[in-house]
């Protein structure tokens, strides 16, 4: 039996949303496995940089909410010396692994818009354009997915959540992507599969950072793809 989606009535619910899932970018917290390369300071730099790309890069999109799902709350005193973009809208991870993470986000996305990205902060390659292309595949496709390299996926959109999606995943691993997308034929989905990306989170990945990026760099800068 084919598990796929079927539309709501025109009208009955909002364009796509983004939920990009994050950490407040405190030194010895985030990119732990870049230390090595950049010190906890310089790691935090980095993952505070590419927080404010990522919010850029969903907000130029203007596929619809833009929504920063954040650990901890965005009212923790860990957020309190970071700004952030205007326009935004934010919700607490909660408890339980990144698949239990997702699929509550995605959850209650679902109730509101007509389909819904998840995304992370670790991929440059992540533009606004690539993200309207994820967008516009969901009109005719039930998933989209951009692959990585290591096998994991920078991006994963839904237009509808089914519980074994997420459930009982080998997360931070090489087979992430694989395995999602053999249960997403499994449902008998229609599935559109992006360009393989780079995420940043291990030394050799520093390779594919833009030089914008760079925590040794004296001052963000925002370049935002159209």
């Amino acid at each position: 039996m084919k598990h796929s989606f079927t539309p709501p009535e025109p009208g009955d619910l909002d364009g796509a949303r983004i939920l990009i899932f994050a950490k407040a970018p405190l030194p010895g917290r985030v990119k732990t496995r870049l230390i090595p390369a950049l010190g906890a300071a310089g790691s935090a730099a980095l993952a505070e940089r590419m927080l404010w790309h990522t919010l850029e890069q969903a907000l130029a999109a203007d596929i619809g909410p833009v929504e920063l799902c954040a650990s901890p709350n965005i009212d923790d005193p860990d957020w309190a010396a970071f700004s952030l973009p205007s326009g935004l809208e934010f919700s607490a991870q909660g408890e339980g692994d990144l698949g239990a993470r997702m699929a509550r986000a995605s959850r209650r996305a679902l109730t509101r818009n007509r389909c819904v990205l998840l995304i992370g902060t670790d991929c440059p390659q992540l533009s606004a354009v690539r993200l309207r292309a994820a967008a516009s595949a969901l009109d005719t496709h039930d998933a989209a997915i951009y692959p990585a390299f290591d096998g994991g996926y920078p991006l994963l959109g839904l237009r509808a959540i089914h519980p074994g999606l997420f459930a009982d995943m080998p997360w931070s691993t090489s087979a992430v992507a694989g395995l999602t997308l053999a249960r997403m034929q499994g449902l008998q989905w229609r599935v559109w599969v992006g360009d393989e990306l780079a995420d940043i989170d291990a030394p050799a990945d520093l390779v594919h950072l833009p030089a914008h990026l760079n925590p040794g760099t004296p001052s963000h800068v925002q370049t935002v793809a159209a």
